[in-house]
């Protein structure tokens, strides 16, 4: 699924990369020097169309088993200047959501492709009249086992693969295993998803995907703080202080996973857990340590052919019908001439 190790930031000189420290590769095997996961500052500006070949909007979302129309109005949002929305479900309970997707978006995007495992959803939307630019599209899913204790609760990933535009891409949405101690379980599950998504298909003569982008409930949670500590460095907005506790992150320094992929600076606050129906953190007995388990990550094959910008990495708060926000993603790319 191809190999991406960096990025350019489209056509500003400077970088706007902070490297985090040594991760993984390209998928799971650590090949080589591990170089982490890159951190890349939303700059917020996106020239639609101007500077950019496609830009693609990201949007990931634990739904704790509810939803609600109002909510996918919300999700989707009603700025669509982006080519593709891809939107990743996790936990999604038994309502047809691609109606509900399609309903929200009639006036500007049609369905492209979707990938379903039970809970477990991926979408794909373009504008209308855009699978004219679509020369291949597949799906696949890998289960991981076991199902949380909970029905509609489905473990593992799916995933689709499109070259739209000229743009060889992957998109991979998934759910990994919860509790703060399962971290090795949930590296292992990174490692096996990777290798086995799209295996079916092997082609020695096949060209890789030039850009891959994760995005899901991933379950890493702050290891080496309680809950106390942690909320209070979030009720003070010095949460950005957490990020050293993040387990996605020191797994990827460590060299275990996801080597060489960026992802946008964590300032927004953690997206789980809430109290359903509120902005609260969790007030059950549990008290669970506050913890940015959904996350969207990218990573591009060759950086010299491919430049990229993140316009936004943000949580969506106004929704309030799970005990996770939901998280977008604003990615541009544009082709180097």
């Amino acid at each position: 699924m191809g190999n991406f190790n960096s990025i350019q930031a489209g056509k500003r000189r400077r970088s706007i990369f902070k490297r985090r420290l040594p991760a993984v590769d390209s998928f799971n095997n650590p090949i080589g020097p591990h170089e982490g996961i890159k951190t890349v500052e939303a700059d917020n500006l996106c020239d639609f169309s101007r500077n950019s070949d496609l830009c693609i909007c990201v949007v990931t979302w634990n739904m704790n088993g509810q939803v609600s129309y109002e909510d996918v109005v919300e999700l989707v949002g009603s700025n669509r200047r982006f080519d593709l929305l891809v939107v990743g479900l996790q936990e999604v309970p038994r309502n047809n959501l691609a109606r509900m997707l399609q309903d929200a978006l009639v006036e500007t995007h049609e369905l492209l492709g979707k990938a379903i495992m039970q809970s477990l959803q991926l979408y794909v939307f373009g504008p209308k009249n855009s699978d004219l630019f679509i020369k291949e599209l597949k799906v696949d899913k890998h289960s991981v086992g076991g199902c949380g204790g909970m029905i509609r609760r489905k473990k593992g990933a799916v995933a689709i693969r499109i070259n739209y535009k000229g743009f060889r891409m992957v998109f991979i949405t998934c759910h990994l295993s919860a509790h703060g101690r399962n971290v090795e379980e949930r590296n292992s599950q990174c490692r096996h998803i990777s290798h086995s998504l799209f295996s079916k298909y092997w082609n020695p003569y096949a060209r890789p995907a030039e850009i891959t982008i994760w995005l899901g409930d991933l379950n890493y949670r702050l290891q080496g703080i309680t809950t106390h500590p942690a909320r209070s460095l979030i009720r003070r907005n010095l949460h950005g202080l957490l990020t050293s506790k993040d387990q996605l992150l020191q797994e990827a320094e460590r060299g275990q996973i996801f080597n060489g992929y960026c992802e946008g600076t964590l300032t927004f606050k953690p997206t789980y857990k809430y109290n359903t129906g509120s902005s609260n953190y969790d007030t059950s007995y549990k008290v669970r340590v506050p913890s940015w388990t959904d996350r969207v990550l990218f990573k591009i094959e060759d950086p010299n052919k491919i430049s990229a910008s993140l316009h936004c990495y943000e949580s969506i708060d106004d929704i309030y019908s799970s005990d996770h926000k939901p998280l977008r993603a604003h990615l541009c790319f544009k082709v180097i001439k």
